[in-house]
């Protein structure tokens, strides 16, 4: 329900069990219904690119975007952007 409820050993195991990428989307900074939810995530991103780095990851397979639900278009972009790098990176390599 929220982005804060991601903890990052989630994106990992997505990764390292061979997804191509995460993509993480989640209300704007200020406007989280619980609060605090997307500044936890934010604070862990850093975390996550740190982890992917250490396991030989590209840290582009994972993103973290803000979109409101009332961001339509916005979200189409962001995910069709998503695809379009993930496309160029090619393959994750423990598929």
């Amino acid at each position: 329900m929220c982005t804060g409820m991601i903890h990052p050993n989630m994106v990992i195991d997505a990764l390292t069990k061979g997804a191509d990428g995460v993509l993480v989307c989640g209300c704007h900074i200020g406007d989280c219904h619980y609060i605090d939810g997307n500044e936890r995530m934010e604070s862990r991103a850093a975390t996550i690119e740190m982890l992917l780095e250490d396991f030989g990851i590209e840290p582009e397979r994972f993103r973290l975007e803000w979109v409101s639900a009332s961001e339509a278009q916005r979200f189409v972009e962001v995910v069709n952007n998503f695809v379009k790098d993930i496309k160029e990176l090619g393959p994750n390599p423990f598929a």
